[in-house]
């Protein structure tokens, strides 16, 4: 690859506070936007043993940028981003945007094929791939140019142009989501998106560059992404933890660094609040802890309080399609509007709509819907999948909704089949496709079964063919082939006919009824 040059991003000794940088051009690169603030000196990641500074991750940015730059991409080409939290990843996803194209970030614990599925429908240009993740999936990268870690540590072209005027609405990232459909779909997400939603975040937490993250969810996820964003934004820290087994791990690193700050899905805090030493340590650096990516249960948010009393426990609700959080509710009102989302939060605006698209009165449900500059502008080659979600109302939620007097709503339902387990979004139409592959069953129909640690776990139901001796362990043992561990049910229930309504759709209700009864992992 040629040489594009020697600049580095921010070589200045100090850099800009934030203040200063509000007053950049109001069209800037999301890259160059986020790493504003970051003072050279100052740590940005906890890594294990090593500590990297914002000079470090300028540093690594323009080394990537100056070999993606080499690679003569067409702008707004698409960019895979495969591997765990690090210094690579973050640098690998500021460069692809820095350079006009657009990052996509890809989990790293699909199978193969999955990962061949939205390799597909994102239509890459090329990847910047950890070293381990190749080897996993070299075959399904295939002949894509890839970029590995192994350029951080080479001689090779640094590239890292001033700050130009950047079109806000051009799409930054494309970020995963399972819906309803078995195809994955992903979300477009714009420069202006994620700054929109940065600044939102960033405003009602009030984020300083005094603040330390224990990051224990990936980046590829949007929940994760923003909080790479506004720790970024404000020049702060963010500490890696990129296992979750053991929870004392994470709860070692939040004393270890003082963190000051932890953010995690219903089954984070599940296992921290019922195992190990989390509620008995005093961390009296920790301030804040946010809760969102499903719905955890009243009483263990009440612990959460009673065990980090010194500690604002902030419950929110996001949406891809949203680019992270929409609304959050202020810690203070926790106990006086239990299981409340909140409102939205600044600049978004949350709305329960009825079927006509008219706001409903208090105490009467309705679908929730989304507006601001957070929602993004559609699925990325689905204009069908496009037209459905984001409507002149604004972006559908798919969730039921009630509002009160003051305007705060609570979830209550959800119109989608979407399962939450272990804080992964899983869509039953994967696990029910993965299931009809086997040529006994006539139909299959996924649904989430409450459990106290996982959130969800799955329950499948199947209608065999007459006549058929597949067994419930059988098919498992066929599904766990072709699926992530956490998305293979945990019982299988077969039935002689599902329940149908009056439109001939499955009745998702009740199975769920079904399932609670069941029991067992495999029944018959």
């Amino acid at each position: 690859m040629r040489d594009t040059g020697a600049r580095l991003p921010g070589e200045q000794s100090r850099g800009p506070s934030v203040d200063t940088a509000d007053h950049l051009s109001a069209a800037v690169n999301t890259a160059d936007h986020l790493l504003a603030a970051g003072r050279d000196d100052d740590i940005v990641l906890v890594d294990g043993a090593r500590r990297y500074t914002y000079r470090e991750l300028r540093a690594a940015a323009a080394r990537i940028a100056g070999e993606l730059a080499g690679a003569g991409l067409p702008p707004g080409s698409r960019v895979g981003l495969l591997g765990p939290n690090s210094l690579f990843w973050v640098a690998g996803y500021l460069a692809v945007m820095k350079l006009g194209h657009v990052v996509v970030p890809l989990t790293d614990k699909l199978f193969p094929q999955a990962l061949a599925t939205r390799l597909e429908v994102a239509g890459l240009a090329a990847a910047c791939v950890d070293r381990r993740s190749g080897r996993r999936f070299a075959q399904v990268l295939g002949g894509l140019p890839v970029l590995t870690d192994a350029c951080l540590s080479a001689d090779g072209p640094v590239y890292w142009p001033p700050p130009q005027e950047q079109d806000l609405d051009a799409d930054a990232a494309l970020m995963f989501t399972s819906g309803t459909t078995a195809t994955p779909r992903a979300v477009r997400t714009t420069h202006r998106n994620i700054q929109a939603s940065t600044a939102g975040i960033t405003a009602y937490l009030g984020l300083t560059d005094a603040d330390r993250m224990l990051v224990v969810l990936p980046f590829h996820y949007c929940y994760g992404a923003s909080l790479l964003h506004t720790h970024l934004r404000v020049g702060a820290r963010l500490v890696l933890c990129n296992s979750f087994v053991y929870p004392e791990k994470a709860v070692d690193l939040l004393e270890r660094e003082e963190c000051t700050g932890l953010a995690g899905v219903p089954s984070t805090f599940m296992m921290l609040l019922r195992l190990g030493s989390f509620t008995s340590r005093p961390l009296p650096a920790l301030r804040q802890l946010q809760q969102a990516g499903g719905k955890l249960a009243e009483p263990l948010i009440q612990e959460l309080v009673a065990a980090k009393p010194h500690a604002q426990v902030f419950v929110m609700y996001g949406q891809t399609e949203g680019t992270s959080r929409l609304s959050y509710l202020p810690p203070q009102l926790l106990a006086g509007k239990p299981g409340s989302i909140g409102r939205g939060m600044p600049g978004v605006e949350l709305a329960v709509l009825d079927e006509r698209g008219e706001p409903v009165p208090p105490g009467v449900r309705g679908e929730i819907y989304a507006r601001g500059d957070t929602i993004s502008p559609g699925y990325f080659r689905d204009p069908e999948g496009t037209a459905e979600k984001f409507t002149p109302r604004g972006l559908r939620t798919g969730d039921i909704g009630l509002v009160d007097e003051d305007g705060y709503v609570s979830v209550v339902d959800r119109v989608g089949d979407f399962i939450k387990s272990w804080g992964n979004r899983v869509s039953s139409a994967e696990i029910e496709a993965c299931a009809l592959r086997h040529p006994e069953l006539v139909a299959a129909a996924a649904v989430g079964v409450p459990d106290p640690l996982a959130g969800e776990t799955v329950a499948l139901f199947v209608e065999a063919r007459p006549g058929s001796t597949l067994s419930g362990e059988q098919l498992l043992d066929s599904m766990a082939r072709g699926l992530p561990t956490y998305m293979v049910p945990k019982q299988v229930v077969f039935v002689e006919r599902m329940p149908l309504n009056a439109n001939g759709k499955i009745v998702k209700a009740a199975l769920r009824e079904l399932a609670a009864e069941a029991g067992g992992p495999a029944d018959r």
